[in-house]
């Protein structure tokens, strides 16, 4: 599991983009104020890369995150910048994270809000990518803590053993996911 390296690269400062609840922007606030109290709705995106066998890699949540620490979640979540194009911050982050360069695939769109006791709430307008690779992660360590890779009956059983060690975007994205996007799971050689 080597590192990509260890920058950081996402800071409280960080300008989110603000938008309502048809995904239009409103402005932008700060990271970590927009995370505040109820938390402000915000532009954010999830990705899921499978491998040609089928499997999720999954990443857990470095333990200094504000929002779920050591969490398992799916295998990269954040947040587009100010004037960035939603395509470009997928791949950007993606590579900043776990230095993968991976063709995604826009899914859907969901708005969920989740309150992570008194740290704060994650409240986002969620861009959901899915796409394939069999290359090596390389771990960013100030992002990342471990990675593994699952397949969904694997990933069902966890989920339903300790619903409690997953982040609350990730079982939604996967149950929605489950229901009505049962072609992206399947591996690349059509099995």
């Amino acid at each position: 599991m080597a590192a990509n390296n260890d920058r950081i690269v996402s800071f409280d400062d960080e300008p989110l983009v603000l938008v309502d609840d048809e995904d239009r922007e409103l402005g932008f606030c700060p990271k970590a104020e927009a995370h505040a109290g109820e938390g402000r709705l915000h532009r954010a995106f999830s990705l899921f890369v499978f491998n040609s066998a089928g499997e999720l890699l999954v990443q857990q949540r470095a333990a200094h995150k504000p929002l779920w620490p050591g969490y398992w979640s799916n295998t990269v979540c954040s947040h587009p910048r100010r004037g960035e194009r939603m395509d470009d911050a997928v791949r950007r982050r993606l590579r900043e994270e776990i230095g993968l360069e991976v063709e995604l695939r826009f899914l859907f769109k969901f708005q969920y809000r989740a309150r992570y006791g008194e740290a704060g709430t994650e409240h986002e307008l969620c861009w959901v990518y899915v796409g394939h690779s069999d290359a090596a992660p390389r771990l960013n360590p100030t992002e990342v803590a471990a990675f593994r890779y699952l397949s969904p009956p694997q990933l069902d059983a966890a989920m339903a053993e300790a619903p409690g060690a997953f982040t609350p975007w990730f079982r939604q994205e996967w149950a929605r996911i489950r229901r009505d996007h049962a072609d992206v799971l399947l591996t690349r050689s059509g099995a």
